[in-house]
């Protein structure tokens, strides 16, 4: 309920006398039942949150007399601080019968109230209305005197549920799933070890949906010209666009400071976060700071929750052997030494062992047909587009079909997906072709699965199948729609020879690389975990009838998941004999001394076997990426969880190391369970020992509900462990009304 003070706002068209025959007292919003109604209910507050396209409803009070048919009453909603009729920022609507036009203009009927001189008042925002907060008026006019009255806010968001709005969704699941949910999974590792990392996205806690407006607000667009940016807000591609350059901080005091230096020093380790509320509060409290550190999967995460937030459809995205390629020509090169040592290199070509990003359900219709549905979304900051750090939309269909013309970004899209690998041996200034891999970049594409906590495959919507002729004739169409820029490559301190750079014409004709007829493949025995030495073996295999002889150049070495190396850790030459024909296996260990010390934080490793005859000189390499599975942390929930009582939960680790663990600290996360991070001293933990602590928690909303608990430690990285629970509503729960 408020009161509507007395005039509020003086038309310069309109006469006002002292007397007014129809005067409102106050207005009642029924936040609770319009919420409800609009699926915003969890958001809290007290004010209307609604979707576009679908009905609100208000009551107003007047004084002395009711409402009556001979009686003109306007509304004016109007959202920016320029509001205009011809921006779209401004309407003025009469109240009256009729059916709204939902497409175009705002609409508000009104029928009798309970009270004589109340007034129900239903107001229809159409479904292409800029979404934001709006300020709602009321003019009355009545025996030709008229009065302004400021009624109150109310935000306005998308509406994935109104056929006429542009972020329509016709599955009631996938709705659910990719506006309502509060939980998910996000897929790291590499793409023969995949693995599901909880993440509490917490679009509907209280205040976040007016950090994500406020985020629009700290937009340069909004900066540079607040009326237009207003304006626009009408179209979730524009809406989605400048939201991807607002993540990051790298133009602007974004969300979130990007950090792949391994050096966290004043501020919080990407793989500790399991949650967006934390981080875009903390962007809240300290006016704007951008948020230490994040890398792609936390990007894409605080993403995924804005777009939800505002009311777009939207999922997180892996893509496994992502590449990012700089020169125009689709291919991506990487250096090996004669000891078969990955190189780093100053180029920013390079093969992200996964990189994640973001899809958004949207209408394109600034594009021709066709491109309506899945958008990619880039929100970590690896190149400009249009003078900013941001990516997207770019329809998934047309990076399926080679259309690299159409915007926004799809060139460097397509090369995430579908650029071509080439290995190269470096032997001081001469340069050796090892490997020419077509199907090297773009590999099991997953998201979380709707309605299910599996793992979803959508590599088939982004290119043909890897060998079929149709992906080639994609990739082609791709590769002569692009603008060839051609650098010289940098390598360590140097530059290579300019004729290492061949053109675009010239490097698509070159032939396969001479191969060795040696076969050589690395397998794991079993997916080790930290503390755990890592057994391999090599499988050596003669593929002619002529007796070989091999020499084998063996190393590992730590890499970070965005592809850099760091120096080799361990490597050994070994001599081989095989007859015609014949295959031998070698089995390989690698102890936990040896690579403790070594893994970084993506607790990922390279292994590399690099194969040479003696009588043809040819070479053949095998390499294998291996990730590290974190120990297990086990959840056991300890009694019926019904919500605003009390519940236990048991959290048990076992410590996998024959050395103490120090500054042991549990910290959980849960959107409606838990209300902030509250964080638990466990002190050290004894070489191979197991700990179990008791804890209470309160649930404070019911339904499906994720807690998180993660494990921070000195020896390894953050251990995370989830458990999905399903809180009951409280026994005599009502609905409160306003």
């Amino acid at each position: 309920m408020r009161w509507a003070p007395g005039i509020a706002q003086q038309s310069p068209l309109t006469s006002f006398c002292s007397l007014v025959e129809l005067q409102l007292a106050f207005i009642t919003w029924h936040s609770t039942k319009n919420n409800l109604q609009h699926r915003t209910a969890e958001m809290g507050g007290q004010q209307v949150i609604a979707r576009r396209g679908q009905p609100f409803t208000i009551t107003l009070h007047f004084q002395g007399r009711g409402y009556l048919h001979g009686d003109s009453l306007h509304l004016i909603a109007e959202t920016g601080p320029q509001p205009d009729q011809q921006a779209g920022t401004q309407s003025i609507f009469p109240v009256g019968p009729g059916q709204p036009d939902l497409k175009r203009a705002w609409r508000a009927t009104a029928s009798a109230a309970s009270g004589p001189r109340s007034t129900d008042v239903v107001v229809w925002p159409p479904a292409g209305a800029p979404i934001g907060r709006y300020q709602l008026k009321i003019r009355v006019d009545s025996d030709h005197t008229s009065k302004f009255y400021y009624l109150g806010d109310f935000i306005l968001l998308f509406n994935a549920w109104c056929p006429d709005d542009d972020v329509y969704l016709e599955s009631e699941l996938e709705r659910e799933e990719y506006v309502l949910n509060e939980q998910g999974l996000i897929y790291q590792g590499n793409k023969n070890w995949i693995r599901p990392v909880p993440w509490n996205f917490g679009q509907f806690e209280e205040g976040i949906v007016g950090i994500c407006l406020k985020l629009l607000d700290r937009s340069l667009h909004f900066l540079h010209d607040p009326g237009r940016d207003c304006s626009l807000r009408n179209s979730p591609v524009y809406v989605s666009r400048v939201l991807s350059a607002m993540i990051n901080s790298n133009d602007d005091n974004g969300v979130l400071l990007g950090n792949w230096s391994e050096d966290y020093s004043g501020g919080v380790r990407p793989t500790e976060w399991s949650g967006s509320i934390a981080i875009l509060t903390q962007w809240d409290h300290s006016g704007g700071r951008p948020v230490k550190y994040g890398q792609c999967w936390v990007f894409a995460a605080v993403m995924c929750t804005v777009l939800r937030c505002l009311g777009i459809p939207s999922r997180v995205v892996t893509n496994f052997d992502s590449g990012h390629e700089k020169d125009g020509n689709l291919i991506i090169d990487v250096f090996y030494d004669k000891a078969g040592h990955l190189l780093p290199t100053e180029s920013k070509d390079s093969i992200w062992n996964f990189h994640v990003w973001n899809e958004c359900w949207m209408a394109r219709r600034d594009l021709p047909p066709g491109y309506h549905g899945w958008q990619v979304l880039d929100a970590t900051p690896q190149e400009r587009s249009n003078g900013l750090y941001c990516c997207g939309p770019a329809p998934v269909s047309a990076i399926r079909e080679g259309d690299v013309d159409v915007r926004f970004d799809a060139p460097f899209v397509f090369s995430m997906v579908n650029a071509d690998r080439v290995a190269w041996l470096l032997d001081g200034a001469r340069k050796e072709k090892l490997q020419w891999d077509t199907s090297a970049v773009g590999n099991n594409i997953s998201t979380k699965c709707v309605g299910s906590d599996e793992r979803e495959d959508i590599t088939s919507a982004y290119k043909y199948p890897e060998g079929s002729l149709a992906e080639r004739r994609v990739f082609l169409k791709a590769l002569g729609q692009r603008q060839p820029l051609s650098p010289p490559v940098r390598y360590r301190s140097g530059v290579l020879p300019v004729a290492f750079s061949a053109s675009v014409e010239d490097r698509t004709r070159e032939p396969p690389p001479a191969m060795a007829q040696t076969s050589l493949k690395l397998q794991l025995v079993e997916s080790p975990e930290v503390g755990q030495d890592i057994q391999l073996v090599l499988a050596a295999c003669n593929l002619e009838f002529v007796h070989k002889e091999l020499k084998l150049s063996l190393s590992a070495q730590a890499v970070l998941h965005d592809g850099h190396p760091r120096p080799p850790f361990w490597q050994e030459t070994l001599y081989l004999s095989l007859r015609p024909r014949e295959g031998k296996e070698l089995p390989w260990t690698i102890s936990y001394q040896q690579y403790g010390q070594q893994l970084g934080e993506d607790k990922q490793l390279c292994v590399i076997a690099l194969g040479e005859e003696n009588t043809t000189w040819l070479k053949t390499l095998a390499e294998k990426t291996i990730t590290m599975a974190s120990p297990s942390l086990d959840i056991h929930v300890l009694a019926s969880v019904v919500v605003n009582q009390p519940f236990p939960i048991q959290v048990v680790f076992a410590n996998p190391l024959s050395e103490p663990v120090g500054n042991c600290v549990l910290t959980m996360e849960g959107s409606g369970l838990v209300k902030g991070q509250p964080q638990i001293q466990l002190g050290p933990l004894g070489p191979r020992k197991q700990t179990s602590v008791r804890l209470q928690l309160t649930p404070y909303k019911s339904g499906p509900r994720q807690l998180h608990v993660t494990l921070k430690s000195s020896q390894f990285p953050p251990v995370k462990g989830h458990k999905q629970l399903q809180v009951a509503p409280r026994s005599g729960w009502r609905c409160r009304r306003d």
